[in-house]
């Protein structure tokens, strides 16, 4: 607790948070297309993922609270980083600052809003399933076939042009806050050198690429009609 205490009081404790706790929820990122994927895979295989994982609920749900838990640790250091550099900024030095640097910043503090306003409405949509009457058993009046029927739930969720946009924008911006996070988390470590620091950005910005693509296929393939 001490410990945890003192890396919370100190700029280089909540660097190593933010950049420990980012790399958490990057795991998550990316385990979390990989089962969204098996949608191309069709019906049976994506309901057969979602039954393993209600059928393993318990370890499921301590997964959630420790994620919940570095997500808000990640938002609440970050905050606390960006009021720390403003009051120890001179006016000189912001003055020197390229037009580049600003935007870099204003674009990550609006990719992390957006994305938690996306996360909260991305839960209650499709895990809480309280934003569409359809997304219940035939039986509660739904239209699933099964409380595990998520490749319809999916692809009805993404009929919906407005939702669609919405996920694309909010993966987009998540993937221009990834890349610039990436790289960063290499120099807080203190894993930096001179060769990576060349490459690793381009890395960084592949990796985004990729994610983005992945999770803006799968709308993409229902507004399109390749998913139906």
């Amino acid at each position: 607790m001490n410990l945890l205490i003192k890396l919370w009081r100190s700029s280089i404790g909540k660097k190593w948070l933010v950049a420990l706790t980012g790399l958490a929820l990057l795991g998550f990122v990316v385990a979390h297309l990989l089962g969204n994927l098996q949608m191309f895979s069709g019906a049976e295989k994506i309901n057969a993922y979602a039954e393993f994982l209600k059928a393993n609920e318990k370890p499921l749900w301590l997964a959630r609270i420790g994620l919940l838990i570095c997500f808000v640790t990640h938002i609440l250091a970050t905050l606390s980083l960006v009021r720390m550099n403003r009051a120890a900024r001179p006016d000189a030095y912001a003055l020197k600052r390229s037009v580049q640097a600003k935007i870099s910043t204003r674009t990550m503090a609006l990719s992390g809003l957006t994305v938690l306003s996306f996360v909260a409405f991305h839960l209650a949509h499709y895990t809480l399933r309280i934003t569409d009457a359809r997304f219940k058993v035939e039986a509660e009046g739904g239209l699933l076939t099964s409380a595990h029927d998520v490749y319809h739930m999916v692809i009805m969720g993404f009929q919906n042009p407005l939702i669609s946009s919405f996920y694309i924008l909010s993966v987009g911006l998540l993937s221009l806050h990834l890349s610039h996070g990436i790289s960063s988390v290499f120099q807080t470590l203190g894993l930096e050198t001179k060769k990576s620091a060349i490459w690793m950005p381009k890395a960084a910005t592949l990796i985004a690429l990729l994610l983005f693509t992945g999770y803006a296929s799968i709308p993409a393939a229902v507004l399109s009609g390749l998913l139906k």
